[in-house]
C-alpha cells in the first residue's frame, strides 16, 4: 500500500504571498492601513473595518501557546505515522492566530506534560513534500 499523500493548501492570488514568504523562510500576516487590525489567514478586507487597504507585514516568529488537542487517531491517513501529534492554535506576538503544531517535543514524555498556555513559542518553518508549513517550538521562559 503506497503511503497517503500529504494535504496541500489551496494557494489562490490572495493566499499567494503566504505562501511564498513561508517558502523563503517568513511568516507574514495581514495588516489593515486604515485601522491596523492584524489577522490570519488572507481575507481581501479588514475584519475589523472592512476597508480594502491591506499591507502584508513579516512576523516577528514570536508566539504564545492558546490552545491544543493531541490526536492519538490520525485524521487524515497522511499522519498515520505521526500520532500521537498535536495541533495548536498560536496568537502571534502581532495579535494574529493561527493553527499549527509545536513540535520538537520529547517523544519520551507526553505530549501535554511538555506544554501549557500562554506557553511562548518561536517560529520554525518546516518544509513537508514541497510546502513549507509553519510550526513553532518552545521558547525559554
Amino acid at each position: 500500500m503506497s503511503p497517503a499523500a500529504f494535504p496541500r493548501p489551496d494557494i489562490d492570488d490572495l493566499s499567494a504571498p503566504y505562501w511564498e514568504a513561508l517558502g523563503k523562510g517568513h511568516l507574514l500576516y495581514q495588516r489593515c492601513l486604515s485601522c491596523g487590525t492584524a489577522w490570519l489567514p488572507a481575507r481581501s478586507q479588514c475584519p475589523g473595518c472592512l476597508g480594502p487597504d491591506i499591507g502584508w507585514v513579516p512576523a516577528s516568529g514570536g508566539a504564545k501557546l492558546i490552545s491544543w488537542v493531541v490526536y492519538h487517531r490520525a485524521f487524515n491517513p497522511a499522519f498515520e505515522d505521526r500520532v500521537p501529534y498535536n495541533v495548536a492554535v498560536v496568537e502571534l506576538d502581532e495579535g494574529p492566530r493561527l493553527i499549527s503544531n509545536v513540535v520538537g517535543l520529547d517523544p519520551e514524555q507526553e505530549i501535554c506534560a511538555q506544554l501549557h498556555l500562554d506557553q511562548p513559542l518561536r517560529l520554525a518553518i518546516r518544509h513537508e513534500q514541497g510546502v513549507a508549513i509553519p510550526a513553532f517550538l518552545r521558547a525559554p521562559e
